[in-house]
């Protein structure tokens, strides 16, 4: 259950990662995007392991 919603979680990181890419924000807001994206997957694969 947690990892589907961590899943959900990283992929709507990822689209405000590109979102902020496309408006040409300050760099280090998409890239922290990027980095919490990676975090919850790597947190939902950490939840399926037994």
């Amino acid at each position: 259950m947690w990892s589907l919603l961590l899943m959900g979680l990283a992929g709507l990181l990822v689209g405000g990662c590109y979102t902020f890419y496309q408006q040409k924000t300050p760099r280090w807001i998409p890239i922290s995007f990027a980095i919490l994206a990676a975090m919850a997957l790597i947190a939902a694969y950490l939840f399926t392991l037994s």
